[in-house]
């Protein structure tokens, strides 16, 4: 059965009948790199400047039927959120994006033109950015697996980590919060209702560049919200030996997004804003006001290592963990 997150392909060869090399001819041919990707695809290795003289780096994967559904996203769907996730990890790091290496492996039956799809949304999401894809690999695999690895330039900053935060600081949110969450379930129970947050759910939007607007700003630690806000806050605070207190005042317009499609799913919004994951929206520690564009949420506490909610443990699904369930 074809959903409306389905992308037809009519009757395109397959990867099986185009071959290896052409496919990737075909992924690579009339592409423009950004200046920092000197030697793009067609060597054994491309090559990028890193004029900082160092680069962070990241990597993440997506595997079908776990992380994305091809009856739900489009091909092209699958290949911006590929990109947006793993661009997070480097604003997360105070870094800007430069470019990607990606593997991808598919049977070989698969349409040659959901591949072309694919790669189409991995670049139209990299240029967003500014960054470029500068290779990658392709192999024969039971489905869909999207394997991604990005590189960032500090531009000569420290890299903002997840173990500084103090007592006394602000915890500030750049971003929406519960939106994926909120996609998903619409998206599982077959609700067509609220399509912007459907939409949110296949394709996450980060807030580019506000990485290094967070690390000029003097941020203490930042993460990216890809698994929860409780359960990536309390990384946070256990690396920096903390507590962090959210407040749902703060988190209110969040949840006055969500109540509606709440409702219709059966679902509490609460859940979807503090334990929803995917959204990839930036949280970030300031020992004074933070940034604009950047809202308060919370506030860092002397010790023990934990995150509240009022003042309280949240009892509600915190968040997503790889290998639970």
């Amino acid at each position: 059965m074809r959903d409306e997150g389905s992308e037809a392909t009519g009757d395109s060869p397959t990867l099986g009948q185009v071959g290896e090399f052409a496919v990737i001819d075909g992924l690579v041919r009339g592409r423009s790199q950004p200046l920092a990707v000197l030697l793009g695809p067609g060597d054994d290795a491309a090559v990028v400047s890193a004029a900082d003289g160092r680069t962070a780096v990241s990597t993440d994967m997506l595997v079908q039927d776990r992380h994305f559904r091809l009856d739900w996203s489009t091909p092209h769907d699958v290949g911006r959120k590929a990109i947006a996730q793993n661009a997070a990890d480097i604003e997360a790091m105070g870094a800007r994006t430069t470019a990607f290496v990606v593997g991808f492996g598919a049977p070989a039956d698969t349409p040659a033109a959901a591949v072309d799809a694919l790669a189409d949304g991995m670049w139209d999401e990299a240029a967003r950015i500014g960054a470029g894809i500068a290779g990658g690999d392709l192999v024969s695999c039971p489905q869909w697996v999207i394997s991604v690895t990005v590189l960032g330039d500090l531009q000569g900053r420290a890299p903002v980590r997840r173990s500084g935060a103090r007592a006394g600081a602000v915890v500030a949110v750049a971003g929406d919060l519960g939106r994926s969450a909120a996609g998903y379930a619409l998206w599982h129970k077959g609700i067509h209702e609220f399509s912007d947050l459907r939409r949110r759910h296949v394709v996450p939007q980060p807030p580019y560049g506000e990485g290094a607007v967070a690390a000029v700003a003097g941020a203490q630690a930042m993460i990216d919200v890809s698994d929860g806000l409780v359960a990536d806050l309390r990384h946070v605070a256990e690396l920096s030996g903390v507590g962090i207190d959210l407040s749902t005042a703060a988190l209110a317009t969040d949840h006055e997004q969500l109540v509606a499609a709440a409702a219709a799913a059966g679902s509490d919004a609460w859940a979807w804003v503090l334990g929803g994951g995917e959204d990839h929206a930036l949280v970030a520690c300031f020992a004074d006001a933070a940034p604009r564009g950047w809202r308060v949420i919370g506030r860092v506490l002397d010790g023990p290592a934990e995150v509240l909610v009022d003042g309280a443990q949240w009892q509600g699904y915190a968040g997503w963990e790889s290998f639970a369930g």
